[in-house]
């Protein structure tokens, strides 16, 4: 198995939520949080505000932590063929936007970063961990971890 320790920024503001629009090498699309991977050494809180700047152009601040999902996704739905099962570990932050703006990731795999209602979500095809991040950031729940979102339909690994 192997595994992701990763870090994701919810910023929701006006009853929008920051969204991410992530591109696989095969041309796949999927809306996501911005986030990544944190690097080695690396901070999980130093990786949101790395990630969201290299994501979508916006200077970030880190409010608070809202908490920590663990999943596994099993090999035969992962986008690598091959590759054994994941465990992804995400640590969600609540940020702020303090500047930059939006803009597509340079040489990277975000196509575009937008605001978008959060009435409108459902209908995306999206990651699961926008409805994890939305979940956390709505609820604040005092043990920082909410119920697994199903996956199937509009909602992906």
């Amino acid at each position: 198995m192997d595994r992701r320790l990763a870090a994701y920024a919810v910023c929701i503001e006006n009853g929008r939520v920051l969204l991410a629009l992530a591109v696989s090498p095969d041309g796949d699309r999927t809306w996501t949080l911005p986030g990544g991977g944190v690097e080695h050494a690396e901070d999980p809180f130093d990786t949101v505000i790395r990630e969201v700047a290299e994501e979508t152009g916006l200077e970030a601040v880190v409010e608070r932590l809202l908490g920590v999902d663990s999943r596994v996704i099993p090999a035969g739905e992962r986008r690598l063929p091959g590759a054994p099962e994941l465990q992804n570990v995400g640590v969600f932050y609540g940020v702020r936007v303090t500047g930059g703006r939006l803009r597509p990731e340079p040489n990277g795999d975000t196509a575009a970063s937008v605001w978008t209602p959060v009435a409108e979500v459902a209908r995306l095809r999206r990651s699961s961990l926008v409805d994890i991040g939305i979940a956390l950031a709505q609820h604040l729940p005092p043990t920082g971890h909410v119920t697994p979102v199903p996956v199937g339909g509009l909602v992906q690994h």
